[in-house]
C-alpha cells in the first residue's frame, strides 16, 4: 500500500495497545505521521485496547509483587489528542472489503491501514481440572492482580495458600515462580523439556540455573508433563498429578506452558495465517491483505518464525511506521532474540545462536557448579562468534552480544573466565564496528550512539538512552553503552559525586588529614558543593561521598583521634557491610570470616569453627585465601557467633571492608625441599602488621618461599618472593575486571628493609588513590617514564618527595592504635543495639541511619529519620534481589531528593514517593508512619 498522501488525512486502526502496538504508535509520532486533534497531514489513529489500562511494560510484570505499583508500568503516553485511545473496547469483527473494524460495544470504526497488534494468549494444557478455582495464567496485570488476591486468602475460610505449582520451566514460568516465591509460597516449576529454559540454554546451562534456583528452595521436576488437577469439593485446586504419577500437594497452579498467536480476527477476516498458527506477513509486514499489517507475537513472519520477545515486536513496528510514514524502504527479515535477564536472582542469557549446527564449530566453556555458573561460546569454523550462553554470570554479555557473527577481538577465555584466572583484559567498545548492534531491543548501532553523543554532547548512560532508547528495554546493554561512552573520549566529572563536584577521594584524604576533620559534618561545612552542606545532619551526602569519608576517617583515626568505626556519627555513614562488620549475601544474611593469619590454625579453634557453624547452620567454604568462610548468618546472631570465635582467639578478618583481606602463603622453608625463606610466618606478620588499614579498595597479599611461586604472589597487591639474597618486593598485581601480575620494586631485601618499603608504598597508596581504585590501576595511572613502577622507585626507595619517614611513622601509629573491631562492638551496649532484627519504637531511631520494623499490621517496613525529625517508611523487600535488607541502605540525597540506596546493587529509591530513581518501572512501597508513643511519667 503507498504512503499517504502529504496533505491527507487518513485513518489507521491500530488493534491491540501492548508494547509493540504502543511502541508503533512512538514511532509514528517521531516522524510526523501523526495528525493532530484538528486533523491535518497524517494519521487520524483509533487505538482498540482490550485492557481497560493504557499500554504499560509486560517484561517487568513481575515487579508489581516486589512493590511496584501497577501504574509504575505504564508507558510513556503520548502528546494530548494524537491518538483516540478506546480502552476496554477491543475488535470483535474485521471486515476487509468494507474496511471497517466493529468493536465489542458495536462501534464500526472505518480504516484506510489497519495494524494488528493482538499478541498472544497462554497455551492451557488439555488436563482434567485446568480450569479449577485456583488455575491462572500469567501475562497481565489482571493476572497479577488475580493471583496475588487468592494467594493471600483463598476464600476468606480457608486460610492462607501454602503452595504453589508452575507448569513450565521457560522464561514466563521462572518469572511466575520469582512470584510465587515473592508471595511466601512453597513453590514447584514443572517442566515437560528435559531442562528449564530449553530454547535459550543447553544442558549446562539449565543444570547450573536448577542449582541456583533450588538453593533458594524452588523445587524443580523436568522431564515430566502435568497429567491432571485434582480438586476438591468446593471445585478447588488440592494437588498436580504429573504424568510419572507423582502427586504434589498445592492450592494453586500458574500455567505458562508457552504462548500461541492470537490471530482469531485474521482467520475469521480471511487473511492467511500460518501452518502453526500466527497471522502471515511479508517482509514490510503486510499480511494478505495490502491494507492489514501485523505486528509482535501475532505475527508470523517471513522467515516462518513467529517471535515471543519484544525486541523483534519493536522492529517489525518500526518496518511498520516507515512504510505508513513514507515509501517504506526498511523491512524485516528476521531479528535477534538475545536477553539477558536475571530469573529468580540468577542472571541468564544467550545471544546469537548458541545451538547452531554449522560443520566443525567449536564449543568453549567454562563451568563452576559450585557457584552456579556456566558459559559457552559457539565458535564457527573459522573462529566468528556464532552465539553463547551464561548463566550465573551473564557480565560479559554485553561485550559478547555486539560480536555475534563477527570475530572476538581477544581469546575466548577473556570473556569467560574469572578475573585471575586466565581472563585477560575484556576489549573495549574500541573493538565494536559501527554497524555492531549494541541495542537488540530498540535495534541501536554502535554507530547511532556515537553520532547522538557527538550530535547531543551526551555525557552519561542517561542521556544516551533519552536520544537514542538504548538501554530502556532488558537493560544488559548498559555497561556497553559506558563503554561506548568511554571510548568517545567523554570527560568524566572531575568529584567525586554531586556534594564534592571538584574534589576527589584523594584530595578528600588531603584536607582531612591537614585540616585535622573529625567528621562529616564538618567536612561538608567546610568543602561541600554550595546548599548541600547546610541540609539536615545526617541527609546530606550520598552512597558515594558517605563510604568513602568513612573510609578516610578508619584510616586516619590514629592521627584525629577517633575510636572506632561505628562511633557516633561515622555508624550513618558506613554502608552495610562495615556497619554490621560482615559481608552481605544476595539472600539478605551474612558472611563471617575470622582472621586466620599465614593459613595457621590450630585443632581446638578448628573445632570451635566447626561447631559454631553447626549450631547456626551456617555454610563453610575453605577459599583460596587461606581462611574457612562461614556464610547465611543473620544479622541479630553475628554478636553470639564472634563472641565464640572470638573466645577461641579468633579475630575480625575485615573481608567486608576495604582494607587488607588476607596474605597467602606456601609452606616455605619449614617443610618445603625447595623453600629459601620463612614464608609462613613472614606471611603472618604482614598481615598482623596491615590488619584493619583501610585503603581506596581492598588489598591482598602473597608470600612465596622459592621462585617457584606456589602462593601466586605476583598475582597480588603486595607479593613477596624468597631468593637466595632475601626478599624480592612485587606491587600492583591483582585481579578484578582488570587483572595484571605485579611489577617488582624492590630486590633482595632484609626483613627490615621490606616491611619499611611495604609501609610506604601502603601509605602512599592510600594517600593518592581514587575511590575504588585498585593498585593496578593506580599504579598505571601513575605514569609518568618507564611507567608507575619508576616513579614508586623514585619516591619510595630514592625518596624523591621527601615523605619516606612521614609514610613510615603514620603506619607505626595504625599499628600501634590496632583494636579489634568485633572485640569493640561486643563492648559496646549502644553498638550492639543495632543489630536487633527491628526497632521497636521511632524515636530510637539514628538520625541519617535506617532500621527494620514491624508494623501493626505484620509489615516489615525500613524506617528512616533525618536531622529535623521527619521519618519516612518504605517497605524493606528490595525489589531486585527480594531479600530484606532496604532498612540497611545508606540514607541521603540526590539532586535534593531524599534517598536511600539498596545495599545490594546500590539502586536509589525516592524516600517520599518510594520510586527507584535509577528505574522508574520499579518502586518500593510507602508505608503508614508508626506513631510516637507519648512520653512515659
Amino acid at each position: 500500500m503507498a504512503a499517504a498522501p502529504a496533505q491527507q488525512t487518513r485513518n489507521l486502526v491500530l488493534i491491540g495497545h501492548g508494547m509493540v502496538g504502543h511502541r508503533l504508535l512512538e514511532a509514528l509520532a517521531e516522524r510526523g505521521a501523526l495528525a493532530g486533534p484538528d486533523g491535518g497531514p497524517g494519521w487520524r489513529a483509533v487505538v482498540l485496547a482490550e485492557e481497560d489500562v493504557p499500554a504499560y511494560d509486560r517484561v517487568h510484570l513481575s515487579s508489581v509483587f516486589t512493590g511496584t505499583e501497577p501504574g509504575g508500568l505504564a508507558l510513556p503516553a503520548l502528546d494530548e489528542g494524537l491518538i483516540d485511545l478506546r480502552l476496554g473496547d477491543p475488535a470483535e469483527h474485521v471486515d476487509t472489503a468494507a474496511r471497517t473494524v466493529t468493536t465489542t460495544s458495536g462501534a464500526v470504526v472505518p480504516y484506510d491501514a489497519l495494524v494488528m497488534a493482538t499478541g498472544s494468549y497462554p497455551f492451557v494444557p488439555p488436563i482434567p481440572g485446568a480450569d479449577a478455582t485456583g488455575c491462572f495464567t500469567y501475562r497481565t496485570l489482571y493476572d497479577v492482580d488475580a493471583l496475588t488476591s487468592y494467594a493471600e486468602n483463598a476464600d476468606g475460610s480457608r486460610g492462607a495458600v501454602r503452595g504453589g505449582v508452575v507448569i513450565g520451566g521457560g522464561l514466563l514460568g521462572l518469572e511466575a515462580a520469582g512470584a510465587l516465591r515473592t508471595l511466601g509460597l512453597a513453590t514447584h516449576v514443572v517442566e515437560f523439556a528435559p531442562r528449564l529454559m530449553p530454547l535459550q540454554v543447553d544442558d549446562g546451562g539449565a543444570a547450573a540455573l536448577r542449582a541456583t534456583i533450588e538453593s533458594m528452595g524452588v523445587a524443580v521436576h523436568t522431564g515430566v508433563g502435568a497429567a491432571e488437577v485434582d480438586v476438591d469439593a468446593d471445585g478447588r485446586v488440592r494437588s498436580l498429578k504429573l504424568s510419572d504419577g507423582t502427586r504434589i500437594p498445592a492450592d494453586l497452579v500458574v500455567f505458562s506452558a508457552g504462548v500461541r498467536p492470537r490471530d482469531r480476527l485474521a482467520r475469521e477476516a480471511g487473511l492467511a495465517v500460518g501452518d502453526r498458527g500466527g497471522v502471515a506477513v511479508d517482509e514490510h509486514c503486510r499480511t494478505s491483505d495490502p491494507y492489514v499489517y501485523a505486528v509482535g507475537e501475532c505475527a508470523q513472519t517471513c522467515d516462518g518464525r513467529v517471535y515471543g520477545l519484544v525486541a523483534p515486536g519493536y522492529q517489525m513496528a518500526e518496518v511498520v511506521a516507515d512504510r505508513l510514514a513514507g515509501d517504506g524502504d526498511t523491512v524485516f527479515t528476521g531479528a535477534d532474540t538475545s536477553t539477558k535477564l536475571k530469573l529468580l536472582g540468577a542472571d541468564v542469557a544467550s545471544f546469537g545462536d548458541p545451538f547452531s549446527d554449522v560443520p566443525k564449530a567449536t564449543e568453549i566453556v567454562f563451568s563452576d557448579g559450585r557457584e552456579g555458573v556456566y558459559k559457552k561460546l559457539l565458535l564457527g569454523p573459522e573462529g566468528q562468534l556464532l552465539g553463547g550462553i551464561l548463566v550465573g554470570d551473564a557480565e560479559a554479555y554485553g561485550s559478547l552480544k555486539p560480536h555475534a557473527g563477527r570475530m572476538l577481538p581477544a581469546p575466548p577465555a577473556a570473556f569467560l573466565m574469572p578475573a585471575g584466572e586466565g581472563a585477560g583484559q575484556l576489549p573495549g567498545a574500541e573493538s565494536l564496528a559501527d554497524d555492531a548492534v549494541v541495542c537488540s531491543c530498540h535495534n541501536v548501532t554502535k554507530g547511532a550512539v556515537r553520532e547522538a553523543i557527538a550530535e547531543h554532547g551526551l555525557v552519561d548512560v542517561g542521556g544516551v538512552k533519552r536520544c537514542t532508547k538504548a538501554g530502556t528495554g532488558c537493560g544488559g546493554c548498559v555497561n556497553t553503552l559506558q563503554a561506548v561512552l568511554d571510548a568517545a573520549g567523554v570527560e568524566k566529572p572531575r568529584g567525586l559525586c554531586e556534594h564534592f563536584p571538584e574534589l576527589g577521594r584523594a584530595e578528600l584524604y588531603e584536607l582531612i588529614r591537614t585540616e585535622h576533620i573529625r567528621s562529616f559534618t564538618e567536612l561538608m561545612e567546610r568543602h561541600g558543593a554550595a546548599g548541600s552542606a547546610g541540609g539536615p545532619a545526617g541527609v546530606s551526602g550520598c552512597t558515594v561521598c558517605k563510604p568513602v569519608v568513612a573510609n578516610v576517617l578508619g584510616t586516619l583515626a590514629p592521627e584525629l583521634g577517633l575510636r572506632h568505626v561505628l562511633e557516633g556519627e561515622q555508624a550513618t555513614l558506613q554502608d552495610s557491610n562495615d556497619l554490621f562488620l560482615a559481608n552481605l549475601q544476595k539472600d539478605g544474611t551474612y558472611s563471617v570470616v575470622p582472621r586466620v593469619p599465614g593459613g595457621e590454625i590450630s585443632a581446638e579453634q578448628l573445632i570451635v569453627i566447626g561447631e559454631v557453624a553447626r549450631d547456626h547452620g551456617l555454610y563453610s567454604k575453605i577459599t583460596g585465601g587461606q581462611r574457612i568462610d562461614l556464610f547465611g548468618a543473620r544479622k541479630e546472631d553475628l554478636p553470639a557467633i564472634w563472641r565464640r570465635l572470638i573466645g577461641a582467639g579468633f579475630e575480625s578478618g575485615q573481608a567486608y571492608g576495604k582494607s587488607l583481606r588476607t596474605v597467602k602463603s606456601c609452606v616455605g622453608s619449614k617443610f618445603c625441599r625447595f623453600g629459601q625463606g620463612d614464608s609462613v610466618q613472614l606471611a603472618i606478620d604482614l598481615e598482623l602488621r596491615y590488619r584493619g588499614l583501610r585503603a581506596p579498595h581492598k588489598f591482598k597479599g602473597g608470600v612465596s618461599g622459592c621462585l617457584r611461586e606456589c602462593a601466586e604472589a605476583r598475582g597480588k597487591d603486595i607479593g613477596v618472593i624468597a631468593t637466595a639474597g632475601g626478599w624480592n618486593l612485587y606491587v600492583g598485581g591483582n585481579g578484578g575486571t582488570t587483572p595484571r601480575h605485579a611489577d617488582l620494586l624492590a630486590s633482595d631485601l632484609s626483613a627490615a628493609e621490606l616491611f619499611a618499603l611495604i609501609d610506604r608504598f601502603l601509605m602512599y597508596y592510600i594517600r593518592t588513590g581514587e575511590r575504588l581504585e585498585r593498585t593496578s590501576a593506580w599504579l598505571e595511572r601513575l605514569g609518568g617514564t618507564g611507567g608507575g613502577i619508576e616513579h614508586l622507585r623514585e619516591v619510595l626507595v630514592a625518596d624523591s618527595l621527601g615523605i619516606c619517614a612521614e609514610l613510615e611513622a603514620q603506619m607505626e601509629r595504625h599499628v600501634a592504635a590496632y583494636r579489634d573491631e568485633w572485640q569493640a562492638v561486643l563492648e559496646d551496649p549502644e553498638a550492639l543495639e543495632r543489630f536487633s532484627p527491628h526497632v521497636s519504637e521511632v524515636r530510637f531511631l539514628e538520625p541519617g541511619r535506617g532500621r527494620a520494623a514491624v508494623l501493626a499490621d505484620g509489615t516489615e517496613a525500613a524506617l528512616f529519620k533525618d536531622g529535623t525529625g521527619e521519618v519516612y517508611a518504605v517497605g524493606n523487600r528490595d525489589p531486585f534481589s527480594g531479600a530484606d535488607v532496604i532498612a540497611n541502605g545508606i540514607m541521603g540525597t540526590r539532586d535534593g531528593v531524599p534517598v536511600v540506596a539498596s545495599p545490594m546493587h546500590k539502586q536509589e529509591f525516592d524516600l517520599r514517593t518510594g520510586v527507584c530513581l535509577d528505574d522508574p518501572s520499579v518502586s518500593l512501597p510507602l508505608l503508614a508512619v508508626p506513631e510516637v508513643p507519648k512520653a512515659r511519667d
